[in-house]
């Protein structure tokens, strides 16, 4: 099983949620390592009418290997600071995504 960073949890169901940064109006999608104990995360997409949260549950289920409809918005609809549930995840997946914030 691979090590958690603090912005990463396990639930009791197997899900992950995920406590994320946004920078919304990147010139591109990437994570950008990590940022007051969350995942700093910029986007391509503007702030506008849903188009950047649109595009971060996109990017976080192809990061992770899931499609779209396994990635949940909880918290942060209009706000930098966003939590993402992510469910069905793999460990390869996981691992390489964990291993990217460490670069």
């Amino acid at each position: 099983m691979t090590a958690l960073p603090a912005a990463i949890r396990r639930q009791p169901d197997g899900a992950l949620t995920l406590a994320l940064h946004v920078q919304p109006g990147a010139r591109r999608t990437e994570v950008a390592g990590l940022h007051a104990g969350a995942i700093k995360i910029r986007l391509a997409a503007p702030p506008v009418e849903g188009k950047a949260n649109a595009c971060l549950l996109a990017f976080v289920g192809d990061c992770l290997g899931v499609p779209r409809r396994a990635v949940s918005l909880l918290a942060g609809a209009s706000a930098r600071q966003k939590v993402v549930r992510v469910e069905g995840a793999d460990e390869m997946a996981l691992a390489r995504f964990v291993a990217g914030l460490e670069v």
